[in-house]
This record gives structure tokens, C-alpha cells and sequence, in this order.
């Protein structure tokens, strides 16, 4: 048997290779942004509370939001493929969602600051896979966070608490 004998396999050893490492430093990229720009926009403030505290009245709002669409990669989408055959948790896809949540979160935040709020609450997110299955494509997960964003009106008395 020669070395040719094996070529496919040699290939898909490879490129899966590859794809691993290709892969990991674009997620270590990613990730290193989305904590940088986490820090930059700390001063933008956002909760799940419905309402804002009393002391914020009255309030100029605006709803904000910002989408995020995160695919995967052929290594992430083969180790599941294999998790799949004796369970557990699949760690590969939880950073993917786990990106998709918080770059959302951070464009939602880099939009109220553009326009000049600090302040978001209400805040929701909302995660749906948009491609895989057996439609034959790479799996990708699409986050959408969305609040109230709010701004101190000028008026000539302060706001006093309720």
C-alpha cells in the first residue's frame, strides 16, 4: 500500500486541522473585541428591570436594538456531529451563542450611545438558529437584543422620587 491509498483521508485530517485552528483564532479574535468593546461602552448601562427607578423621571425614550448573526465552522459543526452520537453538552455551540448574545448586546448599547442615551432597560434578547439541520448549510445562530433606551429631559425643577 502507498501513501496514495490513504489520500482522502490525509486531506480531510488536514483540512480539518485546519479548520481548528482557523477556527479558534477567529473566535479568540472575536472574543478579544467583544471584551474590549465591553469595556468602552461600560458607561452604557443596560437591565432587565421593566421599569427605570423613580429618581430618572421624566425620561426621553427611544427603543434600541442590535442583531448579531454568528456561523459556525466545519470542525465546531463535525465535533457535534460526533457529541451527538453520546450526548452531553456542546460546548462548541455554546460560544457561538454565547458571541452572538453579547455582540448583540453591545450593538444594542453602541446604538443608544449614538443617539445619546445611557440608560437601557426592558432589556430582551432573542436567539433563533437560522441555518443547518438538514438543509445541508453550516449552523448559525442569530441574536437580536432589543430595550428602552432613556434620557433625562432638561426641566426647570428636579425630578423627585415617587
Amino acid at each position: 500500500m502507498s501513501w496514495l491509498d490513504y489520500f482522502d483521508w490525509i486531506v480531510f485530517l488536514t483540512l480539518l486541522a485546519v479548520g481548528y485552528f482557523a477556527g479558534r483564532a477567529a473566535e479568540s479574535r472575536h472574543f478579544a473585541s467583544i471584551r474590549k468593546r465591553e469595556k468602552e461602552l461600560a458607561t452604557v448601562l443596560a437591565f432587565a428591570t421593566k421599569y427605570p427607578p423613580a429618581a430618572h423621571l421624566p425620561q426621553q425614550v427611544r427603543l434600541v436594538g442590535g442583531s448579531a448573526v454568528i456561523g459556525s465552522d466545519y470542525f465546531k459543526q463535525f465535533v457535534a456531529g460526533l457529541r451527538t452520537l453520546i450526548g452531553g453538552r456542546m460546548k462548541s455551540y455554546e460560544s457561538l451563542l454565547d458571541r452572538a448574545r453579547r455582540e448583540a448586546v453591545l450593538r444594542m448599547k453602541e446604538e443608544a450611545r449614538r443617539q445619546g442615551y445611557r440608560l437601557i432597560v426592558n432589556v430582551k434578547i432573542e436567539s433563533t438558529n437560522i441555518t443547518g439541520g438538514n438543509r445541508g448549510g453550516l449552523p448559525a445562530v442569530e441574536a437580536f437584543a432589543y430595550g428602552t433606551a432613556l434620557k433625562p429631559v432638561a426641566s426647570a425643577e428636579p425630578a423627585r422620587a415617587v
